[in-house]
């Protein structure tokens, strides 16, 4: 871990600056109005033309904003600097243009922290493959017990471009954010940074698995106060070495184990900190206990001592802590029990979209019947498999791409009892929690956590499960 002492940016001039918007949507419509009121000469690309795109296109052109849309591959003449929505691949035909031009290519992240101001609330920042949402919620609920004026924002669905720019004062923010707004970033410095975890995810936008950790890694550059990273994944703990920070910038990791020195970690049920205390060589100071944590799974205990980081390297006390995580509700289809029928838990994990995240949701219990299958993204689930075997009571396969999951179990853990469902209509849920009814016994857990994706037979996850709390309570009624 480098050090370096890090200046923030000029203030622009942005009148009359042409600037080209890539993107309409949540984040580009939002740029262009901004950058419009500032005096900026914007005009917004985008490639498709359907009659959403037009009916947004209409209310920027009535502001004065030129909109081209069914073109977004060719850079406006006269453009001086290019802000994109976070989602557009780095090699497309505009960025090429604008590369060769010299021009910088800003993210809406980046426009937000260049349009900060001097005493703007600094930054909490977190990202991660997984776990990234839970922990920048129980961050801002552990920093609203401490009495800070907070915000959840950022990949969270709260645009930072409002949180920056509007009325409402913050002593800091909880800032989530994903690989692409990270890529498109170059100058953001946090207070201080979490890296959750890492593992192959969006490899066909950054290319490789190298680039894609690369652009995790830029959280942490320039940080002020704390590089936090997970003992159990060398990967973060590299990103950590490899980043140039402010002197004085520690590393800090957590753990669910016993803690070392400068981490945080469990000891007996009790989540401790060893890296915010006097003399941290033998002091630790009780945070929580593992029960104040909602639900207590090993992935939500780490995400837990992420946000716990986080926030005492901003100086929150240790009873703010254990007051935010109680305070703490999750968000819907995050490993959520749903009931109980029949001495058999029926859990919601539908957000496991990716074999990473269903690995930490099924080693959060004993005896499973799994609910898995969708679209696999490239994805193979033997590792997957070949780790959750043992704990797998039977499995019931759904989606398009079922059969990879099918052909893994046959490999991995043959003697598991498995059911290939091959339905896409809308009745096809039901169909599999019955047939997980029928393979499960009492004292074992249903879980949805499918890794994969959602939309061969839903519109998002959340609809997926929904349709599987759905077909619970009708089993529940039946019973």
């Amino acid at each position: 871990m480098g050090s370096r002492k890090v200046t923030s940016s000029e203030p622009l001039d942005w009148q009359g600056k042409h600037v080209t918007v890539a993107g309409l949507g949540v984040s580009g419509i939002p740029a262009a109005k901004v950058l419009h009121g500032l005096g900026a000469r914007v005009t917004v690309v985008n490639d498709g033309d359907d009659a959403r795109a037009r009916e947004q296109a209409a209310e920027l052109e009535a502001l004065g904003i030129t909109v081209r849309l069914g073109d977004g591959a060719t850079l406006p003449e006269g453009t001086e600097l290019v802000v994109t929505a976070p989602g557009w691949k780095p090699d497309k035909p505009l960025f090429t243009a604008a590369r060769a031009a010299g021009l910088e290519i800003w993210g809406d992240v980046e426009l937000a922290w260049r349009l900060r101001g001097p005493d703007a609330a600094p930054w909490l920042a977190v990202t991660g493959t997984n776990g990234k949402t839970t922990t920048v919620q129980m961050l801002a609920s552990i920093l609203k017990a401490a009495g800070l004026r907070t915000a959840a924002v950022g990949n969270i669905g709260v645009s930072l471009l409002d949180a920056v720019l509007g009325d409402e004062e913050y002593d800091v923010l909880a800032v989530e954010l994903s690989s692409y707004q990270l890529h498109w970033a170059p100058s953001l410095r946090a207070h201080s940074a979490a890296v959750l975890n890492l593992a192959p995810d969006h490899l066909d936008w950054h290319g490789s698995m190298e680039a894609y950790a690369a652009d995790k890694g830029r959280i942490y550059q320039g940080n002020r106060v704390a590089c936090v990273y997970n003992v159990a994944e060398k990967a973060t703990e590299d990103l950590v070495r490899e980043a140039d920070v402010e002197e004085g910038c520690r590393a800090i990791g957590f753990t669910l184990g016993t803690p070392g020195s400068s981490q945080l970690g469990v000891v007996d049920g009790i989540l401790v900190d060893r890296a915010f205390v006097e003399n941290r060589q033998k002091n630790a100071q009780e945070l929580a206990e593992v029960s104040d944590v909602n639900p207590p799974a090993p992935h939500n205990i780490a995400n837990a001592l992420a946000a716990a980081a986080l926030a005492r390297a901003f100086g929150v006390p240790a009873k703010a802590v254990r007051d935010g995580l109680r305070a703490f509700t999750p968000d819907a289809h995050r490993i959520a029990h749903v009931a109980d029928v029949d001495g058999v838990a029926y859990v919601d994990d539908s957000k496991a979209t990716n074999t990473h995240a269903a690995e930490a949701s099924l080693a959060a219990y004993e005896s499973i019947v799994w609910i898995a299958g969708g679209l696999a993204k490239g994805a193979t689930f033997d590792e997957l498999v070949a780790k959750s075997a043992k704990r797998l009571r039977g499995a019931v396969l759904i989606g398009a791409d079922r059969a990879l999951i099918r052909e893994a179990l046959a490999r991995h853990a043959p003697e598991v009892p498995v059911v290939d469902l091959d339905r896409t209509d809308t009745g096809a849920m039901l169909a599999a929690v019955q047939e997980a009814r029928r393979l499960a016994t009492e004292g074992d857990t249903v879980l949805l956590a499918p890794a994969c994706a959602s939309m061969d037979m839903f519109a998002n996850y959340n609809k997926r499960g929904d349709a599987f709390a759905e077909a619970v309570r009708e089993l529940g009624a039946g019973a």
